[in-house]
């Protein structure tokens, strides 16, 4: 999803801009942290304690240079507007966060609100269509014919969470004023992948082949995830 991302930077940006970015549930600050180092001004908004320890960690261990760059605020992303004025950034990233919501478009619609004229939104949810691909790979009949019929599954830290379709969430970009302008698929081949254990030999070819299947029909239309780019108009 990185290279996807970077791509789609490079794509929409002038080389060198620094772009003013929101990363809406940042986490442990993976991304944060990795867009600070190449020069942009990035605000996280989290509102788990833990997460928000383990970022301000990882932050403490970065130069005085990428610290002063990075923002961590405690809050809610259907809270945006509490924070921050609309058309504040560049580029907003929500990646992980929508299953978690039970009405996505609210939240959806406030983070298109904090992106200037052409800014970019990232979002990474689950793939309501694959809901059966898992555990059909895994031998769990019951449960593939099971997630036929919803959209609702049991994520790797045993919470039940929700799904997305594509063709909902592209209606729902265009809706307000963010439409979408490319998508890809995450996961196509690594989502059976045990969390935590040491990547193959062949890690390169392997990403290698997880980029070209998260771009290229029919495969990415089954991946585990989706990364969907609107553009603000």
């Amino acid at each position: 999803m990185t290279r996807q991302l970077d791509e789609q930077i490079s794509g929409r940006f002038r080389v060198g801009q620094r772009l003013r970015v929101l990363d809406v549930g940042m986490g442990q600050g993976t991304q944060a942290l990795r867009l600070a180092r190449v020069g942009h001004q990035v605000t996280g908004l989290e509102q788990d304690q833990k997460m928000i320890s383990a970022a301000r960690e990882a932050l403490s261990r970065e130069p005085d240079g990428i610290r002063s760059r990075v923002r961590i605020i405690e809050g809610d992303g259907r809270d945006t507007g509490v924070h921050f004025l609309p058309g504040s950034f560049d580029l907003v990233l929500c990646h992980g966060v929508l299953m978690y919501v039970e009405e996505p478009d609210p939240l959806v619609a406030g983070l298109a609100r904090m992106l200037a004229p052409g800014g970019l939104l990232s979002l990474l949810v689950r793939n309501g269509n694959a809901l059966a691909v898992r555990p059909g790979l895994s031998g769990d009949w019951a449960g593939a014919l099971s997630a036929f019929d919803t959209m609702t599954y049991t994520n790797r830290l045993g919470l039940e969470v929700r799904a997305d379709r594509l063709e909902s969430l592209t209606s729902t970009l265009a809706g307000i004023g963010a439409p979408l302008h490319t998508w890809y698929g995450v996961r196509v081949f690594t989502d059976l992948a045990v969390d935590g254990a040491e990547p193959p030999a062949e890690v390169e070819t392997l990403l290698a082949a997880e980029e070209r299947a998260g771009r290229t029909d029919p495969y990415r239309g089954v991946a585990a995830l989706l990364h969907l780019c609107g553009v603000r108009d």
